[in-house]
């Protein structure tokens, strides 16, 4: 699986890639023919709480999934929003099954 990470206007530390690789790769084990996710960071506003927000979009069996996420943290985001991709992924994997 191929993982894009973008961040907009600023320059993500090794720390916080490797730590969406490590998430994002796990993505695998629930729907295996992800081929491609899409990862953009931004800051919302960067002045407040609650201000990073994190874009997960992947491209499955013909169905595009897109996940963004806002939290106080770009770890956090990426938690919720690997998790809410592993649930769509496995409704979609559950409707190609019923076919």
């Amino acid at each position: 699986m191929e993982i894009t990470v973008n961040a907009i206007h600023f320059d993500p530390t090794e720390k916080l890639q490797d730590f969406i690789q490590k998430k994002v790769s796990k993505l695998e084990k629930s729907y295996e023919d992800i081929k491609k996710v899409e990862v953009k960071l931004s800051v919302v506003k960067p002045a407040t709480a609650m201000n990073k927000q994190v874009s997960l979009s992947a491209h499955v069996d013909g169905n595009s999934i897109f996940i963004e996420k806002v939290c106080d943290t770009f770890e956090e985001a990426i938690d919720l929003a690997v998790d809410a991709m592993k649930v769509k992924t496995t409704k979609i994997k559950e409707k190609s099954k019923n076919r």
